[in-house]
């Protein structure tokens, strides 16, 4: 009785360690909301030339609207993060933000619950 015990509780404590490693943790990521193809290169220079505008809002959307897809880029690490909504970051276009989710390091892809300007 005492071993079937022991067995239960260890399988218990097993499943909640599981469970608890396997949920994603939810993280704040800082940074720009880019195009892809700008944030290969760190900034909007090249970008500005080829799409002839001259912030990093408009060469972001004008990127965007030619194949790209929005990224978050931090400067300061040198990072760009895909985010798996396509939709959210438009507002926030060329602006330096939070991003509120879950990060699959297997794919370096955010997983988007919330987006709000920087302060």
């Amino acid at each position: 009785m005492k071993k079937l015990l022991v067995l239960a509780v260890t399988l218990m404590l097993g499943a909640i360690v599981l469970f608890a490693q396997s949920k994603p943790r939810v993280r704040t990521f800082t940074g720009a909301i880019m195009d892809s193809q700008c944030a290969t290169q760190g900034n909007h220079d090249a970008g500005y030339k080829v799409t002839a505008t001259n912030t990093a809002k408009d060469c972001t959307l004008a990127c965007v609207k030619s194949g790209a897809q929005f990224v978050l880029y931090n400067s300061g690490r040198k990072l760009t993060y895909k985010l798996d909504d396509q939709e959210k970051p438009r507002d926030f276009a060329g602006d330096n933000v939070k991003v509120i989710g879950t990060y699959d390091s297997s794919t370096k892809t955010i997983h988007v619950e919330k987006i709000e300007a920087a302060k």
